[in-house]
This record gives structure tokens, C-alpha cells and sequence, in this order.
């Protein structure tokens, strides 16, 4: 870790890494991430039930509980859909949040994703539209495969959350040439 990277965040804040329906990726922004700031935290892969969206709303409910002092959720691709329906009934307060090119999981995914019967059979569809109870950063891209960025600025109003627009980073993940996300910190630090 670097001494910058170790001084830019305080010490109280523990950023809680949300990942998508792919979970844990080596070459992800997450992860890399994660190895710069040991302290932040990530939801662990499930076992069973991938596809379950209650499943990972539990798994995300039992990482928060085991943190204490301020949270800053740092969702990506589904895991902010995850974030999104957690917050409907989640009691942990919560510092705020970045969801980072979130998935449209009410509108048919390109190939080699699940179907959205599949995503409706388990529980992601329909996408939450009510207001988040805490600071929220959407950072959407203009063209990613999983989001149009004008589906983007409708979750963001809904969501009661700052639209930020990335430009074309695509899905915002390695496919797309993210490895490292250098804009990152800069955005964490605004909602720190």
C-alpha cells in the first residue's frame, strides 16, 4: 500500500466492496482496490443460490453487521441492485454509497448473462424506484452494454443519488479495461 492511498481515507470509514452477480474478479477496480486499502471489506461469495437476490441482500446484511464505526458501500453491476433493494427495509446506517455502472435487470441482458426470467423468477426484477436513505454516487457510463445512461438518470432521480457520468468505460469492469479504476479515489472522497 502506498502512502498516499493509506492517508486519503480516514481511519473510521471502512469501505464495503458490493459485487455483481460474477462476484470476485482478480483484475476487478474492487479488488485492486481492496489490496490498496486493507481495511475495506467484501461481501464474501455465496455458496449456494448465486442467482438469489434475497441471498445476497442476507449476505450483504450479515457482512455490515460484523462492522462497526462508519460504512461506505461500494457497489458495482448487480451488487448495486443489491444495495438498492437492501436499503428498502436495511436498519444499519449507512455513511454513503458509490454504485458504480449499475445492471438493468428489468430489461434483457446481452448473452452469457441470466435471462430476465431468471432475474424476475429470483428476485431482482423489479429494480427498487424509491429514494436511498443515504448519500449516493451513481457513476454510469455512456456506453455500457448492461445500462443505457438514460436508464442511468432515471434510477439516479429515483434514487434521490448524484448522476456522475464516466464517459465510455463500458461495463466499468476487466472486459472493459478495468483493472485499476484511477477516478475511484477521487469519488470515494466525496462521499467521505
Amino acid at each position: 500500500m502506498t502512502e498516499s492511498s493509506h492517508s486519503i481515507f480516514p481511519a473510521d470509514i471502512t469501505f464495503l466492496m458490493v459485487p455483481g452477480l460474477r462476484d470476485h474478479m482478480e483484475d476487478h477496480w474492487q479488488t485492486h482496490f481492496q489490496k490498496r486499502f486493507p481495511t475495506s471489506v467484501c461481501v464474501p461469495p455465496l455458496e449456494h443460490d448465486k442467482l438469489s437476490r434475497k441471498a445476497r441482500v442476507e449476505a450483504l446484511e450479515r457482512t455490515l453487521a460484523g462492522i462497526e464505526g462508519k460504512v461506505i458501500l461500494v457497489a458495482h453491476s448487480a451488487g448495486c441492485i443489491t444495495t438498492a433493494h437492501w436499503a428498502q427495509d436495511g436498519q444499519r446506517k449507512i455513511h454513503g454509497a458509490l454504485l458504480a455502472t449499475p445492471a438493468d435487470v428489468d430489461m434483457p441482458m446481452p448473452a452469457g448473462y441470466p435471462t430476465p426470467e431468471q432475474l424476475q423468477t429470483n428476485g431482482w426484477s423489479p429494480v427498487p424506484a424509491t429514494a436511498l436513505p443515504f448519500p449516493t454516487l451513481l457513476a454510469a457510463s455512456r456506453n455500457d452494454p448492461l445500462l443505457s445512461y438514460e436508464r442511468a438518470e432515471q434510477l439516479a432521480k429515483a434514487w434521490d443519488a448524484r448522476l456522475v457520468d464516466l464517459g465510455n468505460v463500458g461495463h466499468l469492469n476487466p472486459v472493459a479495461g478495468f483493472g485499476p479504476w484511477p477516478g475511484l479515489d477521487a469519488l470515494l472522497q466525496q462521499l467521505v
